[in-house]
């Protein structure tokens, strides 16, 4: 054997060939259809009662079936590497409400997913989303970033329900999560639902297994969170157009401090009017303030004087109207009058009497003796 052979015979065998790499083409494009039917009401949306709940700037023909509601699937909450690996994205149309999913497989069709998104939302006017102004519109515009993708489609009016709900039920329903939402303002509560804290693991565990079952529970959640926030705003816009209509006076009343404080004046004072109940007093005292700040003196006068009346507001209305008096009217005896009936209700005996009420009965006090000098001074 000569070397040349010797050599040959030492030479390492040659590697198999390497498999072809996986292509990735496209991501999972799932569709559902759901009946008009569970949309009462969806294609009636007062814009004008729609434009007293947010700041945005909407399209004067803004067309119901032009706002595209949207929520995303996530693999955490907004830390390092947060992908959403699932969006859904509903709208109405004359057929009934579509429903259009996205789900990314695997990490290279997330480039697929920013792109479906992006096409679908050219044909929008608005977004409409739950939480989505803090979390979903952020984290896709850092995914489109991510990927050196255009996010220019993300900028959309954008109605957050999420804000817009908790001005208005957190009085009375203190959390106002979705599914709180579905079940006491929509009477349609969910059974069976996957808890939102377990969706991250699920796709985990699919990306383990390449077992697509995995995911079923996860797309039935998205889809109702979809279809939930086209209910939900009807119901808001509905709210909004005619509050005497609202069953609950905490609602009621919240709607009138939300639209005192978007400066939509007259409909907040007609929420305050038609509060009733245990808040009935407070609404009395928000709506004399608004006549007041609106310099309307005589109306705001009626309103405290009104609870006097009804035995409301504790010792407030008399301040109210002890301050009017001396300040605006100089009518000193009259002042006089009314601070002198605030103490004596502030000196009425109680078991529990907290510190602020000493100090306010000091501050009747005060009030009441600088009165009494410029009472006697006027004589």
């Amino acid at each position: 054997m000569n070397l040349r052979d010797k050599l040959k015979a030492i030479e390492k065998p040659k590697s198999p060939p390497k498999a072809p790499e996986k292509q990735f083409t496209d991501c999972y494009h799932g569709r559902e259809m759901r009946e008009l039917s569970e949309f009462p009401g969806a294609f009636d949306l007062d814009l004008s009662a729609l434009r007293l709940m947010t700041q945005e700037t909407l399209p004067d023909d803004l067309d119901p079936r032009n706002i595209l509601y949207l929520d995303t699937e996530t693999t955490g909450f907004m830390g390092a590497g947060t992908v959403a690996f699932e969006v859904g994205m509903g709208c109405l149309t004359d057929s009934g409400f579509q429903i259009h999913q996205l789900v990314m497989r695997d990490y290279p069709e997330e480039k697929f997913l920013l792109q479906s998104i992006a096409d679908t939302l050219m044909g929008y006017d608005a977004i409409c989303t739950f939480n989505g102004r803090t979390f979903d519109v952020p984290l896709l515009r850092d995914r489109f970033l991510m990927s050196r993708m255009d996010d220019s489609c993300l900028d959309k009016p954008h109605i957050d329900l999420l804000h817009i709900a908790r001005r208005v039920f957190k009085l009375r329903l203190q959390r106002c999560n979705l599914g709180k939402l579905e079940e006491a303002v929509l009477g349609i509560p969910r059974f069976d639902d996957l808890p939102g804290a377990q969706v991250p693991q699920r796709f985990f565990d699919y990306l383990k297994t390449g077992n697509f079952d995995l995911l079923t529970d996860v797309l039935e959640h998205n889809a109702q969170d979809v279809a939930s926030l086209c209910v939900l705003l009807t119901a808001m816009v509905e709210m909004y157009r005619a509050p005497e209509n609202v069953r609950h006076d905490e609602d009621v009343f919240s709607m009138g401090v939300a639209l005192e404080r978007f400066q939509h004046v007259p409909e907040a004072r007609k929420c305050y009017q038609l509060t009733s109940g245990n808040l009935h007093a407070q609404g009395q005292e928000r709506l004399a303030q608004s006549y007041r700040r609106g310099g309307e003196r005589d109306e705001a006068v009626k309103v405290w004087l009104g609870m006097i009346a009804r035995h409301e507001g504790g010792t407030k209305p008399y301040i109210e109207l002890a301050k009017h008096y001396e300040h605006y009217e100089r009518d000193y005896e009259s002042a006089l009058d009314m601070t002198r009936r605030a103490m004596a209700l502030s000196a009425e005996p109680s078991l529990f009497d907290p510190p602020s009420v000493q100090e306010e009965q000091n501050a009747l006090q005060y009030r009441y003796d600088r009165l009494k000098k410029k009472a006697a001074k006027n004589r």
